[in-house]
């Protein structure tokens, strides 16, 4: 078989590649694509494989070391990718299945959140020239001196975007088991609707924001450059699913809603510093120390000064609120505060939109939204395109209901594309 003019990237989520039947639908779409494009096939491991590896190096070893851990995590993805490659293989197709490090992806050297450096295209190339299908082990590569090393969670949507950047692929589509990006999860509300289109960053803002069809660092990836990405159902292949542009692509912005989608994210936690002293280098302190323990805070809020005393609260990723509450009472009577108090009760609801660049009114409709429910807002944080608020966890449902029903996005218009 002759190498084709074009390559596209397809990417196949756990859930995609979750048994022997799911591995054979995958390998007949990426057999329809190979009639028209070169095909590198990007996988993750079998539905919770990752979830269950972790949890048995738990049981062996609370706290395992980072080098050990990669070298468990990476073996996820060797399943699968040997599958699939059987399963185009019996289909009368010639495919080959590559490790990430085969396949030319080299990391910096962090173990569980390494970094792309480069993707050394030669070996893929010498099997795309040979007219197989290549199928991708995502989430690993190997450092320059040889050590195993994983991309974190989301690391296979990135390693399918990286690859399509590095061969210049006409598209990537990622592959999961939902149709494509919503209005707001589906299981939640169930008028949510699909999205023929979202701009990158919307979709960026919402990833980060809690939505999860696409890590946040694969839309940057993809942002950054300018690649055509698709999110589409395995299971309903025929459906052309969401299509991730860029603002550029959308004409008439006054045209679309102001609000795009909901975002809800119930894995945050409060840490609150009370009656810390009101004077320069606090804020420094508190959160260097946070980052030196490779801590990521979201929103923060300080209180007025009082009697040159003030508070400062701030979100953690929940799984992150001991170490983070930990780091704080360390470094208490250095910032002269009382006491350090956690809560982990907490979710934190976001509205998403391009259409709110200088449209007045959508703050005010969502605080007076969650007024009338009887919602409290503890926290707020916002940007060009997106309006975050902190509330109780026990009030996250009913949030994301009355905001998807008061900026009704079951009636979504989709932007005009040029």
């Amino acid at each position: 078989m002759a190498r084709k003019a074009t390559t596209i990237v397809l990417k196949f989520g756990g859930s995609s590649v979750a048994n022997s039947e799911c591995i054979e639908r995958i390998s007949k779409i990426a057999i329809r694509e190979s009639k028209e494009h070169n095909v590198i096939v990007v996988t993750s491991a079998m539905g919770k494989t990752t979830n269950q590896l972790i949890d048995l190096a738990n049981q062996v070893c609370p706290g395992c070391d980072g080098r050990e851990l990669d070298m468990l995590l990476a073996t996820g993805e060797l399943v699968s990718i040997s599958l699939a490659a059987m399963a185009i293989q019996k289909l009368g197709h010639p495919a080959v299945s590559l490790t990430g490090w085969q396949a030319g992806f080299v990391t910096e050297s962090s173990h569980n959140k390494a970094r792309i450096a480069e993707i050394k295209c030669d070996r893929i190339n010498k099997h795309l020239e040979l007219g197989e299908i290549v199928v991708v082990a995502g989430f690993q590569g190997i450092t320059e001196d040889g050590e195993v090393t994983t991309l974190g969670r989301g690391g296979s949507d990135t390693s399918a975007v990286a690859l399509a950047s590095a061969f210049k692929a006409d598209r990537c589509d990622i592959y999961t088991d939902v149709k494509g990006v919503y209005t707001t999860d589906p299981r939640v509300v169930k008028e949510a609707t699909k999205l023929d289109h979202i701009s990158f960053e919307e979709m960026i803002e919402l990833a980060s924001l809690g939505a999860k069809v696409l890590h946040p660092r694969s839309v940057e990836l993809a942002k950054k450059y300018n690649i055509d990405l698709r999110v589409r159902s395995s299971f309903k292949p025929e459906n052309k699913g969401t299509e991730v542009i860029s603002l550029q692509r959308m004409k008439d912005m006054e045209l679309t809603k102001a609000v795009t989608g909901v975002a809800l994210d119930t894995k945050q936690a409060k840490i609150a510093i009370i009656s810390v002293a009101d004077r320069p280098g606090i804020a420094s302190k508190v959160f260097g120390e946070l980052g030196k323990n490779k801590i990521n805070v979201d929103m923060i809020i300080q209180s007025v000064p009082r009697d040159g005393i003030n508070d400062i609260a701030f979100t953690v990723p929940r799984e992150d609120m001991e170490t983070a509450k930990a780091v704080c009472e360390e470094i208490l009577k250095d910032i002269e505060g009382s006491k350090v108090e956690a809560d982990d009760g907490i979710a934190k609801v976001s509205i998403v939109g391009a259409g709110m660049l200088n449209r007045p009114g959508v703050a005010s409709t969502l605080f007076e939204t969650l007024s009338q429910a009887g919602i409290n807002i503890q926290m707020i944080s916002t940007s060009e395109i997106k309006i975050s608020c902190l509330i109780d966890e026990a009030d996250a449902t009913k949030a994301v209901q009355v905001i998807h029903d008061a900026f009704e996005l079951e009636k979504s218009s989709e932007p005009i594309i040029v």
